[in-house]
């Protein structure tokens, strides 16, 4: 782990790959890392099976989330007050509706009295032919980016976009060292041209890669392994799929990151692992 000086605020995002069945594995996580804020995506369960009582067991008073059976669905869990934003202005775009539980988005007041405002993303994997005429998943991937990209320009022409942080599952590995190899997986989506330009228009709305920040461009760095690896460890073919920007005033206040590689161990597996970012005041 990369330390400047010591954290006020601990926030976590992983894709969880189904919160009922690794709830014990998120049990484990907290003990070990004590996060204050969650960000969760593919929870996979519908709003009236959400485990609140067991969360809240953990310290997660405040809680927000939207899900559906068997697919997708978000979380924010909090130590801290969080206040929905349900109508923002702009309207959010149509790819962030309720129905497709993709996208939550809260204020977050923190210990030392600055209040954030706080997104996670569940960004469409997009199947596995990258040709948005033959594969609607595809088109509907680069549909949704674009669209998320259009309303963060249309809220910086407005005023700047200060305090503002955004995690989640992107599914996009944008730099030649967010994977194992830049020439071989060019053609394979996650890593395609048409979703890396689309994501970086996306950053350039008013975002610093805050992984980045700790990690240089030049190094290897990776969330994710697949499933289809019998020995992740040994192949170590990962993407960088899990993200989490800030908006530049905030870059001050980062204080280390750290990339939960070993949790891609526990049983039962997430393919992702948890990404942690501290903060200081």
């Amino acid at each position: 782990m990369i330390h400047t000086s010591p954290p006020s605020l601990r926030l976590i995002t992983w894709n969880i790959n189904s919160l009922r069945l690794r709830l014990p594995l998120l049990q484990q996580l907290v003990a070990q890392t004590k996060p204050d804020v969650l960000c969760l995506q593919e929870t996979k369960v519908p709003d009236f099976l959400f485990p609140t009582k067991e969360l809240r067991a953990l310290g997660f008073e405040h809680q927000l989330y939207r899900g559906m059976k068997g697919y997708n669905g978000v979380a924010i869990l909090s130590r801290y007050p969080l206040t929905p934003l349900l109508d923002t202005v702009p309207p959010c775009p149509p790819c962030c509706a309720p129905e497709e539980c993709r996208h939550l988005a809260a204020t977050l007041k923190s210990p030392w009295g600055t209040t954030f405002e706080l997104h996670t993303f569940y960004v469409p994997a997009g199947g596995d032919v990258p040709d948005p005429h033959v594969n609607p998943k595809f088109a509907h991937k680069l549909t949704f980016v674009e669209e998320v990209t259009h309303w963060f320009q249309h809220r910086a022409t407005r005023r700047p976009i200060t305090r503002l942080i955004l995690t989640g599952d992107f599914n996009i590995a944008p730099l030649e060292h967010d994977v194992w190899s830049h020439k071989q997986l060019l053609n394979v989506v996650s890593h395609t041209p048409p979703e890396t330009e689309r994501l970086t228009a996306w950053l350039h709305t008013g975002f610093v890669d805050a992984m980045r920040h700790f990690v240089p461009p030049s190094e290897k760095l990776y969330t994710w392994w697949s499933y289809r690896n019998k020995d992740w460890k040994k192949s170590n073919r990962g993407r960088r799929l899990d993200h989490i920007w800030v908006t530049p005033d905030l870059v001050k206040n980062l204080s280390s990151l750290d990339v939960l590689a070993p949790v891609r161990d526990w049983s039962p597996p997430s393919d992702h692992v948890p990404v942690v970012l501290d903060f200081s005041s």
